[in-house]
């Protein structure tokens, strides 16, 4: 089991104690949706650390996005509750990354691969995020990271 998955389970304990309901449904949810996820396929499998985070990620993301319709909607209270529950799962994410922490990270990796095998091209961009990608690992945006790599590479 995921040292971040045994983290939550027991926060599930910690918040029952406290009293903090919020949290507590939270962390659940979010337990339940591991589980489920963990169970949905042909085999069932085991998350790790770093698909724990993604699906945090998501989580939380998926909060910040229905509490901007809430807003929209002029349904304060509603939009509170979502932010409330997206600061509870974010707050056990890594503290995210700045761009330009990110691209100091893309550079060094890069500039290290290239010495050791010389120029990189734009076919061997695989080779070259896959040691990014375990670095940064759910600190900042893949998709940023794949243009980041994408530039220095061109």
């Amino acid at each position: 089991m995921s040292t971040l998955k045994q983290q939550l389970k027991s926060d599930v304990v910690a918040h029952m104690k406290a009293g903090n309901k919020i949290a507590l449904t939270t962390v659940r949810n979010v337990l339940g949706e591991i589980e489920t996820r963990e169970k949905g396929g042909k085999t069932p499998i085991e998350f790790n650390n770093t698909q724990v985070i993604t699906l945090l990620q998501k989580e939380a993301a998926k909060r910040r996005d229905t509490a901007e319709i809430y807003i929209q909607a002029q349904e304060q209270d509603r939009a509170a509750a979502e932010i409330a529950e997206a600061e509870v799962i974010e707050a056990y994410l890594s503290l995210p990354l700045s761009a330009d922490e990110a691209a100091g990270i893309v550079e060094r990796i890069i500039t290290g691969l290239e010495a050791e095998q010389g120029k990189f091209s734009m076919r061997q961009m695989g080779s070259a995020m896959k040691p990014i990608t375990a670095e940064i690992a759910g600190r900042f945006d893949g998709k940023m990271i794949s243009e980041m790599v994408r530039k220095r590479l061109q």
